[in-house]
């Protein structure tokens, strides 16, 4: 079984993000993977959102936290909406009110084409993200879950701590947020190049 990579080179994740932002554009798109870098969710928690998870009707506003009970573990998550959720989800908004169908706070935020009730499915959203991987030259298994492995190695290379990310993640343990961090050789080898005792 392949295990899913993270991106870690910051070109190759601009690249991909330019994919569904200019390359091939498409709001729905570029919000879903903005939506999974950035919030370190399981794509069946994605998913699930819906417009009033996010966005403030009356107000017109982008909510500063998403509240959500993860699937998987049952655990509940309050996640800070940063300001690249905030552009992709309001220039979407503005696509869709474009298309003279603005969003109401039941809809499910990332809508599929087949029925208008019901979000893409995970086999779709995959396709979404391995398009553009493939688009980029991408090598490895690079999935739905990569997005959520990048945000960790990207928050771990900035500086926050693994247990803190295994706080975010939800696990159980530090080995499988090591799992998660993609930790390799190449980084072992900085370790011992920059350490000058």
């Amino acid at each position: 079984m392949n295990t899913a990579q993270p991106i870690k080179s910051t070109e190759d994740l601009q690249k991909m993000k330019a994919y569904y932002a200019t390359v091939h554009p498409n709001p729905r798109n570029y919000l879903l993977m903005i939506t999974g870098l950035n919030t370190a969710l399981r794509i069946s928690d994605i998913l699930s959102l819906k417009w009033g998870d996010l966005y403030e009707s009356d107000s017109g506003q982008v909510k500063k936290h998403i509240y959500i009970k993860e699937k998987k573990t049952g655990k509940d998550s309050c996640i800070f909406v940063n300001q690249n959720i905030k552009d992709a989800l309001i220039s979407y908004y503005v696509f869709l009110s474009e298309q003279n169908n603005p969003p109401k706070a039941e809809d499910f935020l990332f809508i599929g084409q087949k029925d208008e009730n019901l979000p893409i499915t995970r086999v779709q959203a995959f396709r979404i993200i391995k398009e553009a991987a493939t688009y980029c030259g991408l090598e490895g298994t690079i999935s739905c879950h990569s997005l959520r492995k990048t945000f960790g190695y990207h928050a771990w290379k900035q500086g926050t701590s693994p247990a803190l990310l295994m706080h975010i993640y939800h696990h159980s343990s530090y080995q499988i947020t090591k799992c998660y961090l993609g930790i390799d050789q190449d980084e072992q080898d900085l370790v011992f190049q920059n350490i000058m005792l």
